[in-house]
């Protein structure tokens, strides 16, 4: 009975935060996975736990190539998502968001997957709506710093929905709002990383702004069971699903709430607010309880309890000399 739900599922952008949980969620299920990864922002450690099951491949590619691969479901997360990241090559973002998903859903066509893309909550842009629903269209800025990722995921969004009105493909959008846990890429310049890594160093905590601007956190754990939900709904939503915690918090607030879940005495210290920074981030979830049935269930501050230990646990490794880490892995 077991053969008869087993499938192969590719995830791309498989090595990195999200991507990282998601293989290793179906993995558990029994599922057989194929990890595509090109390692711009993922990491090796971060599967390195699951190269040794027999129902999980790893590959190194680049979604902006097309793929030839025979499998049942995609779930198409590569793109860098972290402002510092898809900064650094703005083109190459765009190329990822748009020629990436171009090349998934050609593959989907051709082998008759459903297949699942991670947009975004900063399609919303600078949201003059409040908390953002899906039938809001966004106030975005198309040619500033940001627009690389905004726009290149909103064209994704266009292609899906051509690709299911044109072809009649199965697909799901998942518009992700803010999410943390265990496997953040401490560099990755995002709330809850940055203020990690320097609550845990005793540095001052850099908030952007006056520290009113607000977002709303969804534990990673979350997050996954809403995608494997939406990906296995029998009803087809018509378009894209909010996902996300729609508990709404102020920066300051996120920051005082990491110095006291890490024990630290570091001071907060403000720098002006970058480049179409949105100001407000919430998401209007009601679609996502009809539809799947799902709310975030994690509380912040336990959430964020676990994601210290993962980042202090980082920090000592980082600490250790190559022998001790080799000594540490044996024992």
């Amino acid at each position: 009975m077991k053969e008869l739900t087993r499938k192969r599922i590719l995830v791309t952008g498989g090595a990195g935060f999200l991507g990282s949980h998601l293989c290793e969620r179906l993995v558990a299920q029994g599922h057989d996975v194929l990890c595509v990864d090109n390692f711009y922002t993922g990491t090796k450690d971060n599967i390195a736990h699951l190269l040794d099951c027999p129902n999980f491949e790893l590959m190194r590619h680049d979604v902006t190539f097309p793929l030839y691969v025979e499998v049942d479901e995609i779930y198409n997360l590569a793109c860098p998502a972290s402002p510092i990241h898809y900064q650094y090559d703005p083109v190459q973002t765009t190329k990822t968001s748009v020629h990436g998903a171009i090349n998934m859903l050609g593959l989907a066509k051709r082998v008759k997957a459903r297949i699942f893309q991670a947009s975004t909550s900063e399609v919303y842009g600078d949201a003059l709506v409040h908390p953002q629903k899906e039938n809001y269209w966004g106030h975005v800025n198309p040619i500033g710093p940001r627009s690389c990722y905004d726009e290149g995921k909103r064209c994704a969004e266009t292609l899906f929905m051509d690709y299911r009105r044109q072809h009649g493909l199965s697909i799901r959008i998942a518009r992700i709002f803010n999410t943390y846990g265990p496997r953040m890429h401490p560099s990755d310049g995002r709330v809850v990383s940055n203020f990690m890594m320097q609550a845990l160093r005793g540095e001052p905590l850099t908030v952007y702004g006056d520290g009113t601007q607000t977002r709303s956190f969804c534990y990673v754990d979350d997050m996954i069971d809403a995608f494997i939900l939406l990906m296995n709904s029998a009803d087809d939503p018509g378009g894209p699903v909010n996902l996300g915690n729609p508990h709404e918090v102020s920066m300051r607030e996120i920051a005082q709430r990491i110095v006291a879940v890490t024990g630290s005495a570091s001071p907060l210290e403000t720098q002006p607010l970058p480049a179409d920074d949105p100001w407000h981030r919430q998401p209007d979830i009601s679609l996502a309880i009809k539809l799947l049935g799902w709310r975030p269930g994690m509380s912040l501050d336990e959430g964020l309890l676990r994601t210290a230990h993962y980042f202090r646990a980082r920090i000592e490794a980082s600490q250790q000399t190559p022998q001790q880490q080799v000594s540490g892995r044996i024992s």
